[in-house]
């Protein structure tokens, strides 16, 4: 072994001891008589100090740049001058060898806690932002979520079993990753987006509890919390109803945050999918704090104001304490309410004043009894902005959500290190989609309805109003994972596939595996994923997946490390039957 120690674990008890610690120069410090040497690796930093008077030693010492890969042999000593911010300062070794093990250039970041590289360059560079101390905690968070889960569901009987990579492609959800096959010419596997099916089918095997810990692939546009590959807590169970399923992995959640974060917290409240919209606009709210969306409609119509007359919806949030907004704040949020991700016309706003007055932007249409009506339905008091939205009834809703959430940002009211979660159930189970006039399952096309609903879905009546078995649970405004009780049964999935706009050759074509599976004793069984990167960040209390994996893409769908996606040789693609076009080929 190259080392004794590693650099983190040193301490006073080993005053006296020789060692040999090995890794990577943080710094080097020549202070005339003594060379100070911080030497890091991924358990911590220890400082080695190089006397002058040993002349062989400090000139090695002197030649040392940042990140050459060292190994120091010496004797641990008691520094004079402690360092209460490391774990190792109240020590230092005094070196009798130093071994330089490998040179290297001069990083084009800095190798710190906080760093002056950007983005772009540090995942050029991932191999060396990798040793920097917050990615390296980032890691093993992530190592020890994935511990603690394996070791709650063993203790509950839970399988884990690996379900394969390249499948058939399948609609209904986002594109797939296309692979093709060399030795069936003309045809292709897809990545997996979830193991779906494949699951369901180990359900119909007998595997009554099964987990994996499983990659995932979505050829979709990306953001802070999506990449084109991902992870996933991914279970199901059988002979078990949504109750059963809930409670099991509430109490995953309250192991992992126990066991990783030393916290408990109460029994998870459940909310409805129509409640959720109602008060809060979001199917995954952030319920820490309040402004909740209140409609306004009754009391805000018919006043010679053509822009709420014309709307099905007016509704407001009241933002307490902040009637000291300026002008320029004001605008400031009509523009981002106007915003295209937003896509509101603009923003309405009334202040409720110290001394009770209340000014609004409407004062033009609305006296001021109007004007307290509207305060008095918001519950608002002296020093509270009211905002209001009007427009269709869900995209209002949502815009609210969005507002909500932006100024809870902006005031504070969403720390990192507090944590609510929830459980959202009762989803609708379709949702209409006006250009291809058809309608789409909301989770996907294996959601069970409600047992209640299993006739009305068989007669297709009134089937916007059926409830999926389905819940999320979501965690201070972030969706981490959801699920469902499947569907078990062929008459009630071929339906579904019915009401989808598949043909029955379209069905069979592309399911015929797992219908004919149903005819065989498929029991009742329901499930949930959990996205693993997400439920890392927010242990890690991030609001961005990537620096909680190794090896990321970048926006764009890139990893920069290796220059990847790339051109393939044309031999390559003659070998798999693909063209090249060469008006795509990069210049």
């Amino acid at each position: 072994m190259h080392r004794t120690h590693t650099c983190g674990e040193l301490r006073i008890e080993h005053v006296g001891l020789e060692v040999t610690i090995a890794g990577w120069v943080q710094k080097a410090r020549d202070h005339g008589h003594f060379n100070f040497v911080d030497i890091r690796d991924r358990y911590g930093v220890t400082q080695v100090n190089v006397d002058g008077d040993k002349a062989d030693l400090y000139e090695i010492a002197k030649s040392l740049g940042r990140e050459f890969v060292v190994k120091v042999t010496g004797v641990v000593t008691e520094r004079t001058s402690k360092n209460p911010k490391m774990a190792t300062g109240d020590i230092e070794i005094n070196p009798t060898s130093i071994v330089v093990l490998n040179e290297s250039k001069v990083p084009p970041f800095l190798i710190e806690e906080e760093t002056d590289g950007q983005d772009q360059l540090r995942m050029k560079y991932r191999y060396l932002d990798l040793r920097r101390g917050p990615l390296q905690r980032n890691m093993q968070l992530r190592h020890r979520l994935g511990i603690e889960t394996r070791k709650y569901l063993d203790s509950l009987g839970f399988l884990e079993i690996e379900t394969p990579y390249m499948i058939k492609s399948t609609p209904e959800g986002a594109r797939d990753f296309i692979v093709p096959s060399r030795m069936n010419p003309g045809q292709f596997y897809a990545l997996p987006q979830s193991p779906q099916t494949f699951k369901q089918i180990l359900m119909v095997s007998g595997y009554d509890r099964y987990f994996q810990i499983v990659r995932c692939f979505r050829d979709e546009d990306l953001r802070a919390d999506r990449q084109p590959e991902f992870t996933q807590i991914d279970c199901e169970m059988a002979f078990v109803e949504q109750s059963d399923i809930l409670k099991t992995f509430e109490g995953l959640f309250r192991h992992l945050f126990k066991e990783v974060k030393g916290l408990e917290f109460s029994e998870i409240p459940h909310m409805t999918y129509g409640e959720a919209m109602r008060r809060f606009g979001s199917d995954k709210p952030d319920i820490r704090f309040g402004m909740e969306i209140v409609e306004l409609t009754d009391i805000a119509k018919h006043k010679e104001f053509p822009v709420f007359n014309d709307s099905d919806l007016v509704a407001g949030i009241c933002v307490p304490g902040a009637a000291e907004f300026t002008r320029k704040d004001l605008d400031g949020l009509t523009e981002w309410v106007k915003s295209p991700q937003i896509g509101a016309k603009g923003l309405i706003y009334a202040r409720v004043n110290a001394d009770g007055t209340i000014k609004s932007s409407v004062d033009k249409f609305y006296d001021e009894n109007d004007l307290r009506a509207w305060a008095t339905r918001m519950n608002a008091k002296a020093g509270d902005l009211l905002l209001l939205l009007c427009g269709k009834d869900e995209k209002t809703r949502k815009q609210l959500g969005s507002l909500r959430v932006e100024l809870g940002n902006r005031l504070g009211l969403r720390p990192k290190d507090t944590f609510q979660p929830l459980w959202v159930i009762d989803f609708p189970l379709l949702e209409w989609d006006e250009d291809s006039q058809r309608f789409f399952a909301m989770h996907h096309p294996f959601t069970s309805p409600k047992p209640e609903q299993f006739e009305q879905f068989m007669k297709g009546e009134d089937l916007g109003n059926v409830i999926a078995n389905a819940y999320d649970l979501t965690m201070n405004g972030v969706e981490l994972g959801g699920g469902s009780i499947r569907i078990h049964d062929r008459n009630l999935q071929q339906r579904m596939f019915e009401i989808l706009g598949f043909t029955p050759e379209a069905a069979q074509a592309q399911f015929g595996f797992l219908m004919g599976a149903f005819e065989y004793g498929a029991p009742p069984h329901g499930g949930l994923a959990f996205g693993f990167d997400r439920v890392a960040a927010m242990f890690g209390g991030d609001d961005s997946i990537r620096d909680y994996i190794a090896f990321p893409k970048n926006n764009m769908g890139r990893d920069m490390m290796i220059d990847s996606p790339s051109v393939i040789e044309t031999e390559a693609l003659d070998a798999l039957f693909i063209g090249v076009r060469e008006d795509l080929m990069p210049k």
